[in-house]
């Protein structure tokens, strides 16, 4: 099965649930018999995703998950290291776009790339527009930039009402927040 139209999703907010939702939409189209490929940037830090984890066992689906850790949770680091490899990882992910081996793509946590400077907006933004008419593009992360939610077709905003962590000191749980 392939699409015969594609299009952009972004999953954007300060709630949870942007990755869960794009991952149901990821493990959908691959029940469906697309290919997916789910691009996780800024989880290389953490253990294994439960996500990732599972994708193992699903037909059709593919977890790219590169080794970029988020400064807040790295204790800083090198920022030009940092961007030189967000860089690559990206140059590494339109260059499966742009090849048609997929026909559904997630990129998580590609918001806050983009909206924290760690990546220039416009590869983000020629990406969509040069991506195959057939693949179906899904962005996820917090402060989506306004040029990628001009350029969507589908926009989710998750906003926060209530949050273990900011209202109790809970912390994120295996199984449930990753």
């Amino acid at each position: 099965m392939t699409l015969d139209q594609g299009l952009v999703h972004v999953y954007t907010g300060d709630a949870k649930g942007k990755t869960t939702a794009a991952f149901g939409l990821a493990c959908r189209a691959a029940g469906h018999g697309l290919r997916v490929l789910f691009a996780q940037f800024f989880k290389g830090g953490v253990s294994e995703s439960g996500e990732a984890g599972i994708a193992r066992q699903v037909p059709n689906l593919t977890v790219q998950r590169f080794d970029q850790v988020h400064p807040l949770f790295s204790g800083g680091g090198d920022e030009a290291t940092l961007k030189a490899t967000i860089r690559r990882d990206f140059e590494q992910v339109t260059t499966l776009v742009l090849s048609g081996a997929y026909d559904v793509v997630v990129l998580d946590e590609i918001n806050n790339v983009v909206s924290q400077g760690w990546m220039e907006i416009a590869p983000l933004l020629a990406l969509i527009e040069s991506r195959p008419a057939n693949v179906e593009l899904v962005l996820t992360g917090r402060s989506a930039p306004g040029e990628v939610v001009a350029a969507a077709d589908y926009v989710t905003e998750m906003r926060m009402v209530k949050h273990p962590f900011k209202d109790s000191g809970i912390a994120a749980r295996k199984g449930i927040e990753y």
